[in-house]
């Protein structure tokens, strides 16, 4: 990405970021300084012009940055890469994340780290921009920041559990950017931990807009109860994963599985919206389809054996398609595939039953096993399940692991940041997977960006 720093927009009103991520396909690390700067004076001057930079950076989660349920995005490349997606077609680039077969050299390892990067690059302008403005109200510098801190924190919780340690940077100065050195997990998690409760301090109770697409508080509660339940801070995670769940004012449970995904779901906590208005999710577009074979992708039998055959989630969630000699299934918790005049769907990126499982695993190992049984036992009665009969911590934590695989399949990497934390993937994958290799428990760094910046130098093992 040599050009990516001369390419980047700081904050233009309106087409911020549009243009950065056109034609922006080298390492981010080689280049020079921005030469479509725009003055502080121009964009902080109108707390309009920095919502509309910030909507820019949500679009691009939506539409290109990990987040997306495109092709490039989390929920189908880590679908593939752990055990719930099998490819039909988009050629090789799909089979070497199904069989784990990735190299540093692969174009989509490098498409995924560039746009990372760069989003965050945009990030650091707003927050920037925001420290030295004396335009924006100090009100509206408070809920910017954590907007904005929020989104980055996102961005490198899911970078480092793809990549291991990778660099940490919070500025726009390109020289310094160059040279970042990484930084080790504990050392990110501590990090993130402190951005996350400073977003959560800055950011509002209520949300923004009534659609839930520009997080909340609670937003903040979740991701970082999301980090400490990755880092085994049980107690931090039950704690904030309360916070959350207490907030009976904003979210509760929706009995009907047709209408999680909807975008008006009261089970929803942070949601991305389509670019057009009556655009169906990337996810929809991406998962169903109606007609076998199926042309690009299908769910892996495993996880639909997975099911009881009494829970209502296989039910509602997975769409059945059979040729008359052969049947696959697909994802369907998105039922919307082609554009209508209104979207009835948003892609959910946190939603309440996430934090259920958190702080159910969370009391598995604290030792309130009663509180662990009755959270499981939330989200299993809702899907027509009988109470689970788990009554030890072992017991408990595997069928926390279990009912993470059925309530949040394909769904932004779960069951493969599951496998890997758990230290699981190998035990799981070896099997099923030809090519599972130990080493393959992270991703390799891009080629050109070791090329780049010897900093970020080693290349993890087996690579």
């Amino acid at each position: 990405m040599k050009e990516y720093f001369k390419k980047t927009i700081i904050l233009g009103a309106f087409l911020i970021l549009i243009v950065s991520f056109v034609a922006s396909c080298e390492p981010f690390v080689d280049a020079g300084p921005p030469t479509t700067q725009l003055s502080g004076e121009t964009v902080f001057e109108d707390p309009a012009t920095v919502r509309a930079a910030l909507a820019n950076c949500y679009a691009l989660l939506c539409n290109s940055v990990l987040l997306t349920g495109s092709i490039d995005g989390l929920s189908i490349k880590l679908g593939y890469y752990a055990d719930e997606l099998e490819p039909y077609g988009g050629g090789q680039s799909e089979f070497a994340f199904f069989q784990n077969n990735l190299t540093a050299t692969n174009s989509t390892i490098n498409t995924i780290w560039s746009n990372s990067y760069n989003l965050v690059y945009a990030l650091n302008s707003v927050l920037e921009g925001l420290e030295n403005s004396s335009g924006i109200s100090d009100a509206d510098k408070e809920i910017f920041t954590g907007e904005a801190l929020l989104m980055r924190s996102m961005i490198y919780f899911n970078l480092t559990n793809l990549f291991g340690d990778i660099p940490y940077i919070t500025t726009t100065d390109y020289m310094a950017n160059t040279v970042t050195p990484k930084v080790s997990i504990p050392e990110m998690y501590a990090r993130l931990t402190a951005d996350l409760n400073l977003a959560q301090q800055k950011l509002p109770v209520e949300y923004a807009a009534p659609s839930r697409t520009i997080p909340n508080r609670s937003v903040a509660a979740a991701l970082l109860a999301r980090l400490y339940l990755y880092e085994g801070n049980w107690e931090l995670a039950s704690q904030k994963a309360d916070e959350v769940i207490n907030m009976t004012e904003f979210y509760a449970l929706e009995n009907d599985l047709d209408r999680v995904f909807v975008k008006d779901s009261q089970s929803t906590l942070w949601q991305l919206s389509p670019s057009i208005e009556g655009m169906a999710t990337r996810e929809g577009q991406n998962f169903i389809f109606t007609m076998g074979p199926p042309p690009s992708r299908a769910l892996n039998p495993l996880l639909v054996q997975a099911f009881e055959s009494s829970d209502m989630r296989k039910q509602y969630w997975i769409g059945t398609v059979s040729n008359g000699s052969s049947t696959w299934y697909h994802p369907f918790k998105y039922k919307q595939r082609i554009r209508t005049d209104v979207s009835s769907e948003y892609s959910v990126v946190l939603r309440l039953e996430e934090l259920y499982l958190i702080r159910a695993e969370a009391r598995s190992h604290t030792g309130d096993l009663t509180g662990a049984a009755n959270d499981l036992n939330v989200i299993r009665n809702r899907a027509g399940l009988q109470d689970t009969q788990a009554t030890t911590p072992a017991q408990l934590q595997d069928a926390v692991m279990l009912e993470r695989r059925l309530e949040l399949f394909c769904e932004h990497g779960h069951r493969w940041f599951d496998l890997k934390r758990s230290g699981l993937a190998g035990a799981n994958l070896s099997q099923s997977k030809p090519g599972w290799n130990s080493t393959d428990i992270l991703w390799p760094l891009p080629q050109n960006e070791l090329l780049l910046n010897p900093a970020l130098l080693p290349q993890n093992t087996g690579y």
